[in-house]
């Protein structure tokens, strides 16, 4: 354990001044919650963290990086976010390391690896969906998506990627449950009907009290097309 916290702890203070959080889990907790084909293939007791954006990270991390003219191949966001976990991995050149992002898919178009079950079992931010729901007003042939809720930003915040530390065994991890920031029913209907149905006000955002939020700028750039947004960056003449 204490070589597991200090791989913790390095990845937290490599994240934290960016605006990022990181959550310790174990590979089996994952597997146990999502069903074929999404379980992940390493032991069960193989350390894994989730790494998640914050408000601020749009000012500490991805402004920085896009006056650096570093975006060059995809969405600005996940380029910049595959920039720091390259990094992150290089700061373990004894590790072997996986790294998988939120935006990343095998060639049947899968995730490669479900971010919001994984930060549930983090204990980063719970995933609420309609089983957590005892009274289910939407019937069978609607299909309603899970959400998840963190106890400080809400829904302003993104789970952004996943690094499995294949060599390092943490049977001793303790399990945190996730805060239940959304405690009744009657609260997660309408945290499942606002994200579903909503969305794109962004109220489902703000179904609890939230420390920190988007800013304007940020709202902006996240309601714009992503085929626009290197315009609005001022990079429509980068190479795609």
């Amino acid at each position: 354990m204490e070589k597991a916290t200090a791989i913790w702890e390095k990845i937290e203070g490599y994240m934290r001044p960016l605006g990022l959080e990181s959550y310790p889990f174990k590979i089996q907790w994952y597997n146990d919650k999502v069903k074929d084909p999404f379980p992940l293939p390493y032991p069960g007791d193989t350390l894994a963290v989730v790494i998640l954006s914050t408000p601020n990270m749009f000012e500490k991390a991805f402004k920085p990086f896009v006056e650096k003219k570093d975006c060059y191949v995809r969405d600005p966001i996940d380029e910049c976010l595959l920039a720091h976990m390259q990094k992150v991995k290089a700061n373990f050149p004894d590790e072997d390391i996986d790294c998988m992002q939120d935006f990343e898919m095998h060639p049947n178009h899968r995730p490669k690896v479900l971010v919001q079950t994984a930060a549930h079992v983090a204990g980063a931010a719970r995933y609420y969906q309609r089983v957590d729901v005892q009274e289910d007003p939407w019937g069978k042939d609607k299909n309603i998506y899970g959400v998840s809720v963190h106890p400080k930003y809400g829904g302003w915040f993104a789970i952004r990627a996943v690094l499995v530390f294949k060599n390092v065994l943490v049977p001793d991890l303790e399990y945190k449950e996730p805060p239940d920031c959304v405690p009744t029913d009657e609260l997660r209907i309408d945290l499942l009907n606002k994200y579903n149905f909503h969305w794109k006000d962004w109220s489902f955002r703000d179904v609890i009290p939230v420390e920190e939020k988007y800013s304007e700028e940020q709202k902006i750039y996240f309601d714009t097309k992503p085929a626009d947004r290197k315009a609005l960056l001022g990079l429509e003449g980068k190479p795609t």
